[in-house]
C-alpha cells in the first residue's frame, strides 16, 4: 500500500528567512500579543516578557502561529503543529542560501525505494 492509500495525513513543511528592519515593532508586537493573552499564566507571562525583550526570534515565534497558514483552507483540519525560530548568519549570495531542489531529491529517493520494496514483495510473493 502506498502512502496516499493508508493516511490522509500531510506534513507540510515552510522554511522562511525573514529580515528584521524594525525590531522595537516587532518586540512591542509580540509584547502586546502576550499582554492581551488571557489564558497565560502569570509566571509563564513574565519569563515571555523577558524572552522577547532580549531575542527578536523569540518575539517572532510569539507572533507567527502554523494555525493561521491553514486556518482558511478548504477541507484541512490542523492536527498538530510546532514552530520555532532562531537567529541566523544570512548571506543571500552564499550557495548554502539558495532555494533548490533537496526536498524533491528526497522524495524521488523515497520514491525509488518503496519501488524496490514492491518488486521485491512481488519476487516473494511469486516464489510462494
Amino acid at each position: 500500500m502506498s502512502t496516499s492509500e493508508t493516511s490522509r495525513f500531510v506534513r507540510l513543511r515552510v522554511e522562511l528567512v525573514l529580515e528584521i528592519e524594525e525590531p522595537e515593532a516587532l518586540t512591542g508586537a509580540a509584547l502586546e500579543r502576550i499582554a492581551a493573552d488571557e489564558f497565560m499564566p502569570d509566571e509563564e507571562r513574565a519569563h515571555a516578557r523577558a524572552a522577547v525583550r532580549e531575542d527578536e526570534a523569540e518575539a517572532l515565534a510569539y507572533l507567527v502561529d502554523p494555525f493561521d497558514l491553514v486556518a482558511e483552507v478548504p477541507g484541512v483540519d490542523l492536527a498538530q503543529a510546532s514552530w520555532s525560530s532562531e537567529q541566523i548568519d544570512y548571506d543571500p549570495d552564499d550557495e548554502e542560501w539558495e532555494l533548490d531542489d533537496e526536498a524533491d531529491d528526497a522524495d524521488e529517493a523515497d520514491d525509488a525505494d518503496e519501488t524496490e520494496d514492491d518488486e521485491a514483495e512481488d519476487g516473494d510473493a511469486a516464489r510462494v
